[in-house]
């Protein structure tokens, strides 16, 4: 970003053009807003003590009685993570930093980063509401861009997408469970896929930015990557009363679920707390990635003997949507839910995304009346028939002697 725009406490949509290819970074810091509506900046840190809406449309705190995220480990593929800061100086692992060898993943210039990992972990302060959506979990910083300004483009310490694939195979190989990418590009490179490939096959579930339209100059619904990978959860973002909001995010077959994505209090760089996206800013899928990638952190503590695909199922099929049979492109399988994703019973029945573990069950037969059509032998058929002829017989005699009896009549002489 521009030193003025930082200095503002802004920055630009991390827009970052390689060759013909876009690189997309969802918003790295909206118009920051202060528990007193004041502009955040490092010249006076403050703390906002209002909790995340999102805790309430996710039900999170309901969650914490089922896992917190202990043991688990989250990889934030991004810009760093600033354990400076408040709420990140425990639970941060040393990470590594993919850009420049001097410089350790736990600094973070650009801001992005440490605003993804808060949301994920933030350790609870006094006078804060700010805490992680899996506050036990630990984060485990992976660097692969210093800054989306020009300037840090020329010294090429910007975003690549061959950087993205590179952190994501990292985390995987190094004990990331689940893999936090607040990114997105529309270059598919056979590195990104492969790197993808390497995290499931490494038992690591990468969650994955659906991309922001309005951080970007292409307006098509293209594919945006790593989400477009099979394999990786996608995720778009809703507004905090959980509506999609037009202009925000891409829509495409690549979004699984969406989460909150507007008012979302985290950690401002070294310096206390911010809100990204305040007001009525446009939701952003940077944060409601990293609000599922801290939701997955429950599911994978709660469900460790699970492969990343069933926990990925698990976000999917309960997540909340007006169709349970039924997805659409903006806002996929729906707004996930973490009580449900941890209490679900999988035995391939439930509607939705099909079962990773179970068949599709088979179509039920069609209804029939129930009741037996077909002729049944009369045990007393042979009597009746008998029976019948007796009184055939017998009327047949009683007319032959009513006949008989009148041609005698006839043929006696009558009286003179």
């Amino acid at each position: 970003m521009s030193a003025s725009l930082f200095r503002r406490g802004l920055t630009a949509a991390a827009a970052l053009t390689l060759g013909a290819t876009l690189l997309i970074a969802a918003p790295v810091a909206p118009v920051y807003a202060t528990s007193t509506s004041e502009n955040c900046s490092t010249d006076s840190p403050a703390l906002v003590a209002a909790s995340p809406p999102a805790f309430d449309a996710l039900g999170v705190r309901e969650a914490w009685e089922l896992a917190t995220g202990a043991g688990v480990v989250v990889a934030v593929v991004d810009s760093g993570v600033n354990v400076a800061n408040v709420h990140l100086r425990e639970g941060v692992l040393p990470g590594v930093n993919l850009v420049r060898s001097t410089d350790p993943a736990t600094t973070d210039a650009e801001g992005h980063g440490t605003v993804a990992a808060s949301i994920i972990a933030a350790r609870g302060v006094e006078g804060s509401g700010l805490v992680g959506v899996a506050p036990e979990a630990e984060i485990l910083p992976v660097r692969v861009y210093y800054a989306s300004s020009d300037e840090a483009q020329e010294q090429g310490v910007s975003l690549t997408a061959d950087r993205i694939a590179a952190g994501i195979r990292w985390a995987a190989e190094n004990g990331a469970d689940v893999i936090n990418v607040s990114l997105s590009t529309t270059e598919n490179i056979p590195a990104m896929e492969e790197a993808v490939a390497v995290a499931t096959a490494n038992g690591a579930l990468v969650v994955a930015s659906a991309g922001n339209r309005d951080t970007s100059t292409v307006s098509e619904d293209v594919p945006r990557y790593p989400a477009a990978y099979p394999g990786v959860l996608g995720v778009s973002a809703v507004d905090v009363n959980g509506a999609w909001v037009a202009g925000a995010s891409f829509a495409g077959e690549w979004v699984d679920v969406v989460a909150t994505g507007q008012q979302v209090p985290s950690a401002f760089h070294w310096a206390g707390d911010c809100v990204q996206a305040p007001g009525d800013a446009l939701p952003s899928s940077s944060w409601a990635t990293a609000y599922t990638a801290g939701t997955a952190a429950l599911v994978a503590q709660a469900h460790p003997d699970e492969t990343p695909a069933q926990w990925a199922h698990r976000l999917m099929v309960t997540a909340s949507r007006p169709q349970p049979a039924a997805r659409d492109d903006q806002i996929g399988w729906g707004l996930v839910q973490p009580v449900a994703a941890i209490e679900f019973i999988d035995d391939g029945s439930a509607p939705g995304p099909p079962s990773p573990i179970h068949p599709a069950p088979e179509p039920a037969p069609a209804p029939t009346s129930g009741i037996d059509l077909s002729p049944i032998d009369d045990p007393m058929a042979p009597t009746r028939q008998i029976a019948l002829w007796w009184l055939i017989g017998g009327v047949a005699f009683g007319a032959l002697v009513v006949l008989i009896a009148r041609l005698g009549t006839a043929r006696r002489p009558g009286r003179r």
